[in-house]
């Protein structure tokens, strides 16, 4: 076992002595809109007890991205933030081999809920990876696209 791994799983550390700042990020004009407090309070994360929620109702194949909020906060997980992305954009090595897993085909796209930004535009997004051509991307999403099967977020189990 490495230092960041035990017998239960692979405990990632969450540098929070520095926010994560969107304009040195992606670029001027972006700024936070909201967080998930709870989130905001792990220094750590155990990546084995991370899950994944398409919040997708019997039925449904696509969700907006305002409904699918709405919906995460209703269940109450901790919706993981955007320093716990830029963590794992910065230590690729640390991302799951798990998380670069197609659904149905498709590429998967990992959100990172738990922050929501305002782009220089003024629009709602928020920022994912995901795995494409053997490498790891990001980017971001306007939360008044759809999101399909294949646009999870990763959530906490609330404790």
């Amino acid at each position: 076992l490495n230092d960041n791994e035990t017998p239960q799983g692979r405990i990632i550390p969450i540098d929070r002595s520095k926010g994560f700042d969107p304009v040195a990020f992606i670029g001027s004009g972006w700024s936070i809109e909201e967080q998930d407090e709870r989130s905001l309070s792990l220094t750590e994360i155990d990546l084995n007890k991370v899950r994944f929620e398409t919040m997708l109702k019997d039925g449904e194949t696509r969700v907006g991205g305002e409904e699918k909020l709405k919906r995460l906060k209703a269940r109450g997980n901790i919706r993981l933030d955007a320093k716990v992305f830029q963590t794992l954009w910065e230590n690729k090595n640390l991302i799951p081999e798990s998380w670069k897993e197609k659904i149905n085909g498709n590429i998967r796209f990992i959100y990172f809920d738990g922050t929501v930004l305002r782009s220089p535009d003024g629009d709602r997004c928020v920022l994912f990876l995901f795995w494409s051509d053997g490498e790891w991307y990001w980017s971001f999403s306007w939360l008044v696209n759809g999101w399909s099967a294949n646009y999870p977020s990763v959530v906490l189990a609330s404790s």
